[in-house]
């Protein structure tokens, strides 16, 4: 699907490119280069070896097509590689090529590069989506909005304490994303089963000159068994995609014909339907529902993959070193139609203006109950207001005439001061205030 010419649209192009059989390729050498420059620093190869390695580490010396015929005969992802950059070092250098160490670990840290590098790709995403709501948000602080709740009108707000309702939940998903991407992907240079057996010794100091050449942290106990730390970060990126997907559904919700306050970008030449023409689908917005809907899809295997036999077990990591690249560009591409969506987002406050007047002031019965209040105490209040309200639902009277005119309503004379109470405008709590806190605290992380 990544490559199909029908959807790899909706794909980063970026990730794609970081997750594509050479970048991975690259990632390998890149990680063998580095644990031969670190052995060599301590004493444990020879400085030329390393030289040498370091010198043939480029993907372009290999034939992916070749090694796959090889991969599939030898039933090894790893060795028909190895054997090619053998020879292309020679002897006596090729011998002290992947010392000590093995596949997973080559796998496992060259995967901690790559996933780095995605997460940089979908953090300058999300900053990008935060600020962009942040200046929409600023800009209808005080925009008056029905707020709903189970499909229903509830009570007035503006679009900008909804719009800061989005940017605080991206703001903690980029803050959980960023304080697990280091140590959830680490240098893992354990060798066979994790003990550093084969580095004599050593085998810390190499995996923590490994870890610095190459921008990661060690992993300490380089157990080839554990899974948690990576499903750690897999996790905060459901959140991530479970965030993303709840914005997603209040524009389609918002654009809805009958609604209408909300619309993605629209341009020439994008069509809805292909018999309906006058469809404007808030495609951008469905896509991001979609990739969200995949990438959290994906997030049971990564816990499955936790379970595993023994100190070694493919059947885990065959599941992870495809499951992988699969979330990054998943993950990245969620950012990247996040922040397209938001950056095209159009109000249309006349919408919003007609909507809170649909009710005809049945939005606004709480607050008509706080000042009947005054008088009568909440409970006598509210049970005039939902008898008020039910004549109203019934009747289509305006709810101000079924209040006024309800018996319990003669001990509250003043029926401009309730009329005053059903303008919209008049109560939306602290939403400026708290919109402006929001903005505040989440546009520094946006930059």
């Amino acid at each position: 699907m990544f490559n199909s010419f029908v959807t790899r649209y909706w794909f980063s192009s970026e990730a794609r490119s970081l997750w594509s059989d050479s970048s991975t390729l690259q990632a390998w050498l890149d990680v063998e280069a580095a644990l031969a420059s670190a052995q060599a620093e301590i004493g444990l190869i020879p400085a030329d070896a390393a030289a040498t390695i370091a010198s043939k580490a480029d993907a372009k010396f290999f034939d992916t097509e070749a090694l796959a015929h090889e991969i599939a005969f030898a039933q090894h992802p790893l060795v028909p590689v190895l054997h090619r950059f053998e020879s292309l070092c020679g002897e006596p250098h090729a011998g002290y090529l992947h010392f000590g160490a093995t596949t997973q670990n080559i796998f496992d840290t060259a995967t901690a590069l790559q996933v780095r590098r995605t997460h940089a790709l979908l953090a300058s995403d999300l900053r990008g989506a935060m600020e962009a709501l942040a200046q929409l948000a600023r800009a209808h602080r005080e925009t008056p909005m029905a707020g709903r709740t189970h499909g229903q009108h509830a009570l007035p707000m503006t679009l900008g304490f909804k719009i800061a309702g989005w940017l605080e939940e991206l703001g903690r998903d980029l803050e959980r994303l960023d304080a697990r991407l280091a140590p959830s992907f680490p240098a893992c240079m354990g060798g066979a089963i994790g003990t550093f057996a084969a580095m004599g010794g050593q085998g810390r100091e190499v995996e923590a000159l490994v870890a610095s050449k190459l921008g990661l942290e060690p992993a300490g106990l380089p157990s080839r068994a554990s899974f948690d730390r990576a499903a750690d970060y897999i996790g905060a990126l459901a959140l991530l995609a479970g965030t993303a997907q709840k914005i997603a559904g209040d524009v389609v919700f918002l654009q809805r014909t009958e609604v209408g306050e909300l619309s993605e970008a629209f341009h020439v030449g994008k069509v809805g339907s292909s018999t309906m023409a006058q469809k404007r689908n808030p495609s951008t917005a469905l896509l991001l529902v979609s990739l969200a809907r995949m990438l959290r899809g994906r997030v049971p295997l990564a816990l499955e993959a936790m379970v595993r036999m023994d100190e070694g077990d493919s059947s885990a990591t065959n599941v992870t070193d495809t499951l992988l690249p699969e979330l990054g560009i998943l993950a990245a591409s969620v950012a990247q139609t996040l922040s397209r969506l938001v950056r095209g987002l159009v109000v249309h406050p006349e919408a919003m203006r007609r909507n809170l007047a649909a009710t005809q002031g049945l939005i606004n019965a709480e607050a008509v109950m706080m000042e009947l209040t005054k008088v009568m105490g909440r409970h006598e209040a509210h049970k005039l207001l939902l008898e008020a309200a039910q004549r109203t639902h019934t009747e289509g009277c305006s709810f101000l005439a079924s209040i006024m005119e309800h018996p319990s309503a003669a001990a509250y004379p003043s029926a401009n001061r309730l009329a005053e109470a059903l303008d919209p405008g008049t109560y939306i709590g602290d939403s400026v205030r708290l919109t402006d806190e929001a903005v505040s605290r989440i546009s520094p992380r946006a930059r």
